[in-house]
């Protein structure tokens, strides 16, 4: 569960008080967690136990605005990796299956593009009247996921199915919904570099390029959040550490080179996501080059193959993959870096397309494979392309 994004909602039943639990289990398994509560959920257990043990803020009221200025529904609904709410009253299920919106727990509902795991919690004849299993059935053909509640003591003073589902299904089902345990990449060691290099001129100046880092931190952030052993080897960024992913940071591509021949023992994934720089000058200046000296003549010497040298080494992982970001000629150029590298997936990407290329949140993307298949992925987040990309990855790794 380390570093994975669950959203918790808490809706007005007696059994809001077992939301306490499941938000401190996750907590305890390293979970990143935010709690939305109804107004009736307030009556039943107080935001500030739910925030203490989530360490956030908990979301209430529909127009509350969070730290970086969303709205708090679409923020939100953009964080989770799943959404579960738990428990959730009969007049929950009902507004949702009939698409009503009209406080922050469903209307946030209603933005998600995570999984949605609803868990019943209501007197059992609540749980047994015929319009509450037709919202149930239709949310369910819909795809939303039910965690049944169990039979045991209510608090009508009566023993019958109506009880919230215990935490230990609770989570069960949040692993089921997160794929955890599923993924060929469970257990695996993945190493990704990411970012730009720096190839110093003088102590002020370098040869570099754009590359923000994003597109190599989000194929970390994914590989971890299946289950893989990440390593994520660095060049400077303005980007905070994928969580369950160990950061080696490296400056030149000389530096990339070393750290990644350092921990490619073991690896069975590398994915050279980092934007190296292919030239290097031959001398460094000691000191300031001065603009009143004229215009220094650079000289330059091509930097290490990162992703050659892996595919070549004794310790070649069992897939590797590689990046092409190119300004013409995508396909051709993309195949044959392929062959030449010896890659078994490289991803390119045309740097003219709008949307796409260095700094952008977003990317549009060409997979190509070692058998002749290609994928084309449509502009999107980063994050959903990482997704795409390991799930060629995974494919792969199937076949072995």
């Amino acid at each position: 569960m380390r570093g994975r994004k669950i959203v918790v909602g808490v809706s007005g039943s007696i059994a809001a008080y077992k939301a306490c639990e499941l938000v401190s289990k996750l907590r305890q398994q390293d979970a990143d967690v935010r709690v939305v509560m109804t107004r009736s959920a307030t009556e039943f257990v107080g935001t500030a136990t739910l925030r203490a043990l989530s360490g956030r803020n908990v979301a209430c009221e529909m127009f509350d605005v969070c730290p970086d200025e969303q709205i708090e529904h679409v923020s939100l609904a953009e964080f989770g990796e799943v959404m579960i709410v738990a428990p959730a009253t009969a007049n929950v299920i009902g507004k949702v299956a009939a698409g009503v919106c009209d406080d922050l727990l469903t209307t946030t509902i209603s933005a998600a593009a995570c999984p949605v795991i609803f868990a019943p919690a209501m007197n059992w004849r609540m749980w047994e009247n015929p319009i509450t299993q037709a919202n149930v059935k239709r949310l369910q053909a819909l795809g939303y996921v039910f965690v049944e509640p169990e039979e045991g003591w209510l608090a009508c003073g009566e023993s019958k199915a109506g009880r919230l589902a215990s935490t230990d299904k609770l989570l069960t089902a949040i692993e089921k919904a997160l794929g955890i345990g599923d993924s060929k990449l469970a257990g695996k060691q993945v190493m990704v570099t990411a970012g730009p290099t720096r190839e110093w001129v003088d102590p002020v100046r370098f040869i570099s390029n754009p590359s923000s880092g994003k597109m190599g931190y989000a194929l970390a952030e994914e590989a971890a959040r299946r289950g893989a052993k990440v390593t994520l080897i660095s060049g400077p960024t303005a980007l905070p550490a994928p969580a369950g992913a160990e950061l080696v940071n490296a400056e030149t591509a000389e530096q990339m080179a070393e750290a990644v021949q350092q921990h490619l023992p073991g690896t069975d994934v590398f994915v050279g996501a980092a934007a190296v720089a292919d030239w290097r000058p031959v001398q460094q200046a000691d000191a300031k080059l001065k603009k009143s000296q004229g215009a220094p003549e650079l000289k330059l010497e091509a930097t290490p193959d990162i992703i050659a040298q892996v595919s070549a080494s004794a310790q070649r992982p069992a897939v590797v993959v590689g990046f092409a970001a190119e300004t013409d000629d995508l396909e051709k150029n993309a195949r044959q870096k392929l062959d030449d590298k010896a890659l078994d997936i490289i991803v390119a990407n045309d740097l003219s397309a709008p949307g796409a290329g260095f700094g952008s949140d977003t990317n549009a993307v060409t997979i190509f494979d070692r058998d002749g298949n290609s994928k084309q992925i449509d502009t999107t987040t980063k994050r959903k392309i990482a997704a795409e990309v390991l799930d060629s990855i995974e494919q792969l790794l199937g076949t072995h």
